[in-house]
């Protein structure tokens, strides 16, 4: 398994949070060619996506809610995929909570800075808001120019609220680093993409591919 790291962060009292982004349980490769669960041949060639309002349950019913809790991971960028949340301690984690995407409240507030700076590509536009998830790629099922498929997965307003809310319970001393799998496999293998190859825009099919992305998440 690969996992990224944030070498500058780097701190030995510091509880971190790893994320590693895999293929059917092998490390992720851009534009290697992969077979998806579905039966797609692929090449993955952008992966981004949101993780927010991390929080952190202990056996003594004690909780950490993390103060602007905004992630984007992109996998360009290895060391987006690794940080640090809290002190470690000898309490036992019992749960993890976080969010993929980004809630409404953010998202009404307009544009910001740092990993919200709609610089990083990541923003439609106030009536859209954020992009949750971003997962581009060329298949040779897909029918569009070059082969391409793109799933920008978003929405805010109701009924088209597309976060969606993950948990895992643990039972751990918070003294080592919680591990998190993604596997887009889970997600690509959903879809058949001679029949879906692009969302766009908030709206039904954003919700279904949302649901989606829930599976590529597991605790290693």
């Amino acid at each position: 398994m690969m996992c990224f790291q944030v070498q500058s962060q780097s701190k030995t009292d510091s509880l971190s949070v790893n994320f590693y982004s895999e293929f059917d349980k092998l490390p992720l490769e851009f534009h290697k060619k992969y077979v998806s669960a579905s039966n797609d041949t692929l090449m993955v060639e952008t992966f981004k996506f949101y993780i927010s309002n991390i929080q952190i349950e202990y056996d003594d019913n004690s909780l950490f809610a993390q103060k602007d809790s905004y992630h984007l991971l992109d996998f360009e960028y290895s060391n987006s995929f690794q940080f640090f949340i809290t002190k470690k301690s000898e309490k036992i984690i019992s749960k993890i909570s976080f969010n993929i995407g980004i809630d409404s409240l953010t998202n009404t507030a307009g544009a910001m800075k740092s990993d919200l700076d709609p610089i990083k590509g990541m923003y439609w536009a106030w009536q859209s808001g954020y992009i949750n998830t971003k997962i581009e790629g060329k298949s040779s099922s897909c029918s569009s120019r070059n082969n391409e498929f793109q799933f920008h997965i978003g929405g805010y307003r109701h009924p088209y609220y597309s976060v969606r809310k993950m948990q895992f319970y643990l039972n751990k001393k918070a003294t080592a680093a919680i591990n998190i799998g993604i596997d887009v496999n889970a997600f690509l293998g959903s879809i058949k993409l001679n029949e879906q190859k692009n969302v766009m825009i908030p709206g039904a099919e954003a919700m279904k591919m949302a649901n989606y992305t829930t599976k590529m998440f597991y605790i290693q």
